[in-house]
C-alpha cells in the first residue's frame, strides 16, 4: 500500500550508493501487498528470485478484500472493488490460482418512466430485443446497440491480449484493431460523438456512456478523452467486455494470490511500512517501519505497488499532481430485495446485473455540470448489482436460507473537492439523494428492506474518495491512482510501461500504464520488467 512522505531527513534518491547497513538482502523487494504487488510476487517467486512484500496493513488484499463491515453479521462483502474483468487467464493459469468467476444472467437493467408508466431496459438473456423494443417502440435502437457493441467486441479481442505484451505504439495498436471507424470512435473523437452518432434514445445513450464515467469525472465531449481511456477499458475485459463475479468475493482472489506467491517462496510481511527507498540504479535499499521498530532491507530492485505520489515520496522526490477521485461507494445488507414499480421485470432479473439509476444521457450531463460547479448533483447518478444472487457463498448459510441480499452501490459525477469543506455533512447529503434516486423506482423504500447489525443499526455504509484516502492512500480517493491512459506508449514510456527513473525501480500499481481496476496487469509487466533485467 502506499506509504507517507517520508520525513524531513529523508535525502532525495540520487545516483550514489546509499550507506545504511542492510539487515537482509533479496532479489526483490515489493512495497505493498495489494493484489498488483502479489501477482508480481508470485512471478518472480517462481522464477526463483528471493521476494519480499512489504504490506503497512495487517492482512493482503488493499482494496480488493472481503470484509465483514456489519457488527455481528455474518456476510462477507467486497468492500471497496468489487467485479471482475481485467484479470487475465493468463495470470490464473501462470499462477495456478485457485479463483473463480462466474458470468451475471443479466447485463443491466435501467428503470424508466414513459408516458407517466414505469417501464425499463433490461439487456442480458433473451429478452433484450423485447425490451429495447418495448421502451422506444420499434427495433433501431436495437440494431444499433448490437453493431456497436459487435464494434467494441471486435476492439477487446484485439487490444486485450497485448495487455500482457511489451507495450505497442500507437500506429501498432492501430494496425492489430484494423477498423478506421473504430479507431476514431475510442482513441480520436470525444465518445459522445460516437454515442449521439448510434443512439438516439436519451435513456439508452446513458446506459452506453456510463462505461466511460465510472470512477472518471470527465464529460462525454471531453476534449483530453479521458472519457475514452475509462471507455476502453470497461470494453475490452477478458476480450468480451464482461463483468463478472469473484465466487467468494473480492477477497477470495488476493486471498489465492498471497498464497501462491508464498508457495512459491516470496515472504510477506504485514504491518511492515516502507518509508524511504534509496537507490544508486543497480542497488536499493529501503527503510521499514516494523511492529519492533525500524529496520533496513537491501535488494537489487524494488517494485512498488502503490501510487505515483507515493512512489515519489518514498524516493524524496517531487510528486506529480494529485489525481481526484469521483465516486460515492454503497455497501448494504437487505433482508430482502425491494419490489419494482416496474412490474414486468422480476427484481432478482433487475439486481442481477447492474442497475443503473439516474444515469440517462441528459442526467448524466446534468450531474457533471452541477459537480464542476462545486455542487452536489440534484439528482446524483449511480449504478447497483447484488453479489449474492449471483454468487450466495458470500453470505452465512442462516442469512442465506432466510433470503438476505447484499447490495453494491456506485456512484458517479462526485469529485474530491466536493466533500473538502465537511466529509461528514456532504456523506449525508448524497447518500440521500441517491437513495431518494433509487427509491422512485421501488414500491417501498430501500431503508425499509435493511437488514439490522447486533446494535439495531441499519446494516449501510458509504464511502466517498476522502474516505479511500483515508482507508486506502487511494490519492484524491482515486481508484486508478491517476488518471487512466491508453494502451499503448507515449515518448518517454518504457518497454513495459511501468518503468521510474530508476533502473532497479518499478511502479507495479494501479498508477502504471495500462493499470486500473483489478486486473493484476502491472503486476505481471513490472514482474516480467524485472526478469527481463536479471
Amino acid at each position: 500500500m502506499p506509504a507517507p512522505e517520508p520525513s524531513a531527513s529523508a535525502s532525495p534518491s540520487s545516483a550514489r550508493r546509499p550507506h545504511a547497513p542492510a539487515r537482509d538482502r533479496y532479489d526483490a523487494v515489493i512495497v505493498g501487498g495489494g493484489h498488483n504487488g502479489l501477482v508480481a510476487a508470485a512471478y518472480l517467486a517462481r522464477a526463483g528470485q528471493s521476494v519480499l512484500v512489504l504490506e503497512r496493513l495487517d492482512t493482503t488484499g488493499g482494496a480488493a478484500i472481503s470484509t465483514r463491515p456489519f457488527a455481528g453479521v455474518d456476510a462477507r462483502l467486497s468492500r471497496y472493488s468489487y467485479l471482475v474483468s481485467l484479470l487475465p487467464r493468463k495470470i490464473v493459469r501462470d499462477l495456478g490460482l485457485d479463483f473463480a468467476v462466474r458470468k451475471r444472467t443479466v447485463s443491466s437493467y435501467t428503470p424508466a418512466l414513459r408516458d407517466g408508466r414505469p417501464t425499463g431496459l433490461l439487456v442480458g438473456g433473451d429478452r433484450t430485443r423485447e425490451s429495447f423494443a418495448a421502451l422506444t417502440g420499434g427495433e433501431r435502437e436495437y440494431a444499433a446497440w448490437q453493431r456497436f457493441y459487435a464494434m467494441t467486441q471486435r476492439v477487446a479481442e484485439r487490444v486485450f491480449p497485448t495487455l500482457t505484451e511489451p507495450l505497442p505504439d500507437r500506429e501498432a495498436l492501430r494496425a492489430r484493431i484494423d477498423d478506421a471507424d473504430a479507431w476514431r470512435a475510442l482513441f480520436e473523437e470525444p465518445i459522445g460523438v460516437a454515442v449521439e452518432r448510434n443512439f438516439t434514445d436519451d435513456l439508452v445513450r446513458g446506459v452506453v456512456l456510463t462505461d466511460a464515467l465510472i470512477g472518471t469525472f470527465a464529460d462525454a465531449h471531453d476534449a483530453s478523452l479521458l472519457q475514452n481511456r475509462c471507455f476502453l477499458y470497461h470494453v475490452i475485459g477478458g476480450g468480451t467486455g464482461d463483468w463478472d463475479v469473484p465466487v467468494g468475493g473480492m477477497g477470495a482472489l488476493t486471498d489465492a494470490l498471497a498464497r501462491a506467491a508464498r508457495t512459491a517462496g516470496a515472504e510477506i510481511r504485514v504491518r511492515h511500512e516502507a518509508t524511504r527507498i534509496e537507490t544508486d540504479g543497480g542497488h536499493a535499499e529501503v527503510t521499514v517501519r516494523t511492529p519492533d521498530g525500524e529496520q533496513t532491507v537491501a535488494a537489487r530492485r524494488v517494485l512498488v505497488n502503490a501510487s505515483p505520489q507515493a512512489l515519489a515520496a518514498l524516493l524524496g522526490e517531487t510528486p506529480p499532481q494529485p489525481a481526484e477521485g469521483a465516486q460515492l461507494k454503497v455497501n448494504m445488507l437487505l433482508t430482502r430485495l425491494p419490489r419494482l414499480r416496474d412490474r414486468s421485470v422480476d427484481p432478482r432479473q433487475a439486481f442481477a446485473g447492474t442497475f443503473h439509476i439516474a444515469e440517462g444521457y441528459g442526467q448524466l450531463a446534468d450531474a457533471y455540470r452541477e459537480a464542476a460547479a462545486g455542487r452536489l448533483p440534484t439528482a446524483p447518478p449511480s449504478e447497483i448489482y447484488c453479489h449474492s444472487l449471483t454468487d450466495p457463498s458470500i453470505l452465512g448459510p442462516d442469512l442465506a436460507a432466510r433470503g438476505y441480499q447484499t447490495l453494491t452501490l456506485f456512484g458517479l459525477h462526485t469529485p474530491a473537492r466536493l466533500f473538502a469543506a465537511d466529509n461528514d455533512a456532504a456523506r449525508a447529503t448524497l447518500l440521500k439523494a441517491t437513495l431518494a434516486e433509487l427509491d422512485a423506482h421501488l414500491e417501498e423504500p430501500i431503508t425499509d428492506c435493511l437488514a439490522l447489525d447486533e446494535n439495531g443499526e441499519p446494516c449501510i455504509e458509504a464511502k466517498t474518495p476522502l474516505d479511500l484516502e483515508r482507508d486506502l492512500r487511494l490519492p484524491g480517493g482515486h481508484i486508478f491512482h491517476r488518471d487512466l491512459s491508453f494502451p499503448y506508449a507515449d515518448e518517454g514510456v518504457g518497454r513495459w510501461g511501468v518503468e521510474t527513473a530508476h533502473a532497479n525501480v518499478l511502479l507495479c500499481g494501479a498508477g502504471a500504464v495500462r493499470g486500473g481496476g483489478v486486473s493484476g496487469v502491472p503486476g505481471h509487466n513490472a514482474a516480467m520488467a524485472a526478469l527481463e533485467a536479471s
